[in-house]
Formats: structure tokens, sequence, C-alpha cells
């Protein structure tokens, strides 16, 4: 499950988003690295439809590893550390 093409773009939105400003341009609200990136930036950036990517991140918002936040009428995403820290050290492990 976690080498198929579909997780492939999971662990592609978890790198990209160490370094949003590297990866996305600017966005017309919300600061890239404080507030995280749109749903559409990701959809842009993958190449695939919107609700493709709202797929993905919900899914990596449902795990804990991306924090979700609503700025007026879009929701924002970034990498949330601790519990991406947690994940690894667990498959450190031989979870």
């Amino acid at each position: 499950m976690l080498r198929t093409p579909v997780s492939e773009r999971r662990l592609d939105i978890l790198e990209w988003l160490k370094d949003p400003a590297t990866h996305f341009p600017p966005q017309r609200h919300g600061d890239l690295v404080e507030d995280g990136v749109t749903v559409d930036a990701v959809a842009q950036k993958l190449g695939v439809p919107r609700a493709v990517a709202d797929m993905h991140l919900n899914l990596l918002a449902g795990i804990g590893l991306l924090r979700a936040r609503r700025i007026r009428r879009r929701v924002y995403y970034r990498r949330e550390e601790v519990r991406i820290a947690e994940v690894a050290r667990m498959f450190e492990k031989g979870w």
C-alpha cells in the first residue's frame, strides 16, 4: 500500500510541504509557510483535478500528518511535524 502511485503522490505532497515557498507560487491570501497551501495549488502541482487533490489532503489531514486551517473561504494545509516524527519513529521501530 505504501508504494502505490497514489501513496507516492501523498509522499510528494508531504515533501513539497516541507518547503512550500520553493514548490508553490505565492498565494493571494495566507502565507505559504505559516498558513500552508490551498487545494488548488496542490492540484495544479500534481496535475490532477481539485477533487483528487482534496481527497489526498483530507486523508493526510485525517490521519494527522497535515493541519488544515480555514482562512476566509479557503482551507490551507501545512505539515504537522510532531505527528510526522511520531509516525517515522513507528516505522523505524519496525511497526
